[in-house]
């Protein structure tokens, strides 16, 4: 069987409205700490807190905003979650002193509508069709995050930080575009696989699995957002010119995305998920550790690659395997606790690389990153026995 018209023009839509959500979000990472310093008030910690803020109010709106959907429909939720991004991203570009920026960032994250685009999707496709759609939209994502470090560099050379949040502001106005041309939503059907139920936490939170799985995606969002506190600065200090930066991370991101895929075909093939997802994550452990060692302009750069060569794997990896591991009774909740345990590693994250962040070294941000990496690392090869023989059967 393949998508029918109607499953793939909501499917070119939605996952549309997905790409302009990340690069609505992601887009400022890779400048934040450089550019915001002019804000009145910045400080390193302060401009970790705008950084991170977004994933406080996407983990503590991402179920109600779902659960809502479920009673006011699909569309209204993804509207209103789209508006408060807009307004979000206004207030930021209007602002000119650092706490209007944490009061827009944190109201960008509070247009927590990834849960609910998801549920849309499972109403518009058939149960044979599902996971192919689903494996589109991963995709779209992490297409997203790459052309979103890549993009926002660029802009903020052309139009500063205020700039950039005006463009996502009218990234979140395309997707109210996107959203009126959807084709109409067929009848609301239940799907239990998308459900987040109270009455399953405990049992969710007694799986190895899904704690393991969780942990992995919270070290790793905390990693990569507290790196990026001192990335630009330590990009500038080793040689680059800030207004070029983009030219630095548009061949890392596009060689990773690239770097990543065999390992990917890899893993499936092998049934070897766990196994390179510990090699992914020792890739983090070693670029973590030459960017602290190598204050070198060219080091930093190749250490960047093999850093999102393991991101890009354990990001695209970890749901599809979680989905895969857990009673399709229990998958919603699982996936709920998952998405949570990703944006509160993101908000801890930069809260924390600011913190660390205060006398521009960026050793403890590295020592942050390298023992969070570890310790999943070990937690790996505890779970290991029960994954793998999992794996035969997923």
């Amino acid at each position: 069987m393949s998508l029918n018209n109607l499953e793939r023009r909501a499917l070119i839509g939605l996952a549309m409205l997905y790409a302009t959500r990340m690069l609505g979000l992601f887009m400022v990472l890779p400048v934040l700490s450089l550019y915001g310093l002019d804000l009145e008030g910045a400080n390193s910690a302060n401009l970790g807190l705008a950084l991170g803020i977004y994933g406080i109010t996407q983990a503590v709106l991402q179920i109600p905003f779902g659960a809502a959907s479920d009673r006011v429909g699909r569309k209204p939720m993804i509207l209103i979650g789209l508006l408060v991004f807009c307004l979000g991203s206004v207030i930021a570009a209007l602002s000119d002193n650092v706490i209007g920026l944490v009061v827009g960032r944190a109201l960008q994250g509070s247009g927590a509508i990834s849960s609910v685009v998801l549920a849309l999707l499972a109403d518009y496709t058939r149960e044979t069709e599902r996971s192919k759609a689903m494996a589109v939209i991963g995709a779209v994502i992490g297409g997203s995050f790459v052309l979103a470090v890549m993009l926002g560099p660029w802009i903020a050379k052309l139009a500063g930080l205020n700039g950039l949040f005006w463009f996502t502001a009218c990234l979140a106005l395309l997707g109210l575009l996107v959203v009126y041309l959807l084709p109409p939503v067929p009848p609301l059907q239940q799907h239990p696989e998308r459900q987040v139920r109270g009455d399953l936490v405990k049992t969710v939170f007694a799986d190895s699995n899904v704690l393991i799985l969780s942990l992995g995606i919270f070290f790793l969002h905390m990693t990569m957002t507290a790196l990026f506190v001192a990335l630009p600065v330590i990009l500038v200090a080793r040689g680059f010119v800030a207004a070029e930066l983009g030219s630095i991370y548009a061949p890392v991101m596009i060689l990773a995305f690239l770097g990543m895929a065999p390992m990917m075909m890899a893993a499936e093939k092998r049934s070897a998920h766990i196994r390179y997802l510990r090699f992914a994550a020792s890739f983090i452990f070693v670029a973590l550790l030459a960017i602290g060692l190598v204050p070198s302009g060219a080091a930093t750069a190749m250490s960047l690659l093999l850093f999102f060569v393991g991101f890009n794997f354990i990001e695209a990896t970890l749901p599809s395997l979680l989905s895969r591991k857990v009673d399709p009774s229990r998958r919603g909740t699982a996936m709920g606790v998952f998405a949570t345990a990703q944006f509160l590693g993101a908000a801890l994250g930069g809260i924390a690389g600011g913190l660390l962040f205060v006398d521009q070294n960026i050793g403890l941000i590295v020592a942050l990153g390298i023992g969070a990496q570890l310790i999943w690392i070990v937690l790996l090869t505890v779970v290991k026995p029960v994954i793998k023989a999992d794996a035969k059967t997923a």
